[in-house]
């Protein structure tokens, strides 16, 4: 993997620095004080960044809602190390809410013996990390394995198990969804319900293609970040959110709050035709996901010569 960032602005590279420095120090402050092992001999590994930014096709036009994140791969010390809410929460909120970082920043944490059995068995993700990825920060003496290839057949066949079964889980949520917003005007219960579960139905749509076509989902609920992703690999996903209008992120916006607010916030509020809206365009995610997913099966059965 390479180290620099000559490819990208100085603004951004920047912006990364800054990033870096608060993931690090937070980090350091999460496990201070720890009595247990793994929090007194916590480390951080390396921190990568990769997609768009790392490949040099970011897009950066916030005036028509389209800007490319900063994904960033982090690899720790411990498995207990990577639960977000309490490691890297504080640091994802002093990002977030930081002035001199102008977008937004994704992060997965993975331990390193997950990431190095991911690139022995040739997953996508992790291997087109390793190819197109830059190094943010690196403690000596942890490689990384040599990555791997899987075998067509292979690749085919779990594949296809993902789209079956992550087909089903689409449909039932969105026709438990549908059922919500029938009786969207009844109250607001069932418009919160209807949120929730168009959240699912939409992570479930991206479980669906990252699955398919790089065999990884990351531990999120974040559909902004899983939307990117996904988006990443294939461009014809962008469809399905309209965002040039401030009313179009809204209502994407309120999506992603609903996975939380909906179930448990008493001011969380969505209206029907947000909803209706919002159905519409989960449904377009599917159809969109299945056709592209039915492309990349079709490419894994001719490779493995089925």
């Amino acid at each position: 993997m390479r180290t620099d960032l000559d490819h990208l602005p100085d603004l951004q590279q920047r912006e990364l620095a800054r990033v870096t420095q608060t993931l690090l120090a937070e980090f350091e402050a999460a496990i201070a004080g720890g009595t247990q092992p793994f929090r007194k001999q916590g480390r951080v590994l390396k921190i990568a960044l990769f997609g768009s930014y790392a490949r040099n096709d970011w897009v950066d036009e916030p005036e028509n809602g389209y800007q490319s994140d900063y994904d960033l791969l982090i690899i720790v010390s411990h498995e207990k190390l990577t639960e977000i809410a309490d490691y890297w929460y504080v640091a994802e909120d002093k990002i977030l809410r930081d002035p001199k970082v102008g977008r937004s920043v994704n992060i997965i944490v993975h331990t390193m013996q997950e990431v190095n059995e991911a690139l022995s068995k040739g997953q996508y993700f992790f291997t087109d990390i390793v190819r197109d990825g830059v190094l943010l920060y690196e403690l000596p003496n942890h490689p990384l394995a040599n990555p791997a290839a899987p075998t067509a057949k292979d690749a085919y066949e779990l594949a296809q198990e993902h789209l079956e079964s992550k087909a089903k889980d689409l449909t039932l949520w969105l026709e438990d969804a549908g059922s919500h917003i029938a009786r969207a005007d009844v109250g607001d219960q069932h418009r919160k319900r209807a949120a929730f579960l168009l959240h699912q139905a939409v992570e479930t749509a991206y479980a669906c293609f990252l699955l398919v076509r790089t065999l990884y989902f990351p531990r999120s609920h974040n559909i902004k970040f899983l939307r990117s992703l996904a988006e990443q690999g294939e461009p014809r996903l962008i469809a399905a959110w309209p965002r040039e209008q401030r009313a179009d992120r809204r209502r994407f916006e309120l999506l992603k709050r609903a996975y939380v607010e909906a179930r448990y916030s008493t001011s969380y509020e969505i209206s029907a035709e947000d909803l209706q809206a919002l159905a519409a365009e989960a449904a377009a995610l599917r159809d969109i996901v299945e056709t592209v997913s039915r492309e990349r099966l079709d490419e894994l059965r001719r490779q493995a010569g089925l």
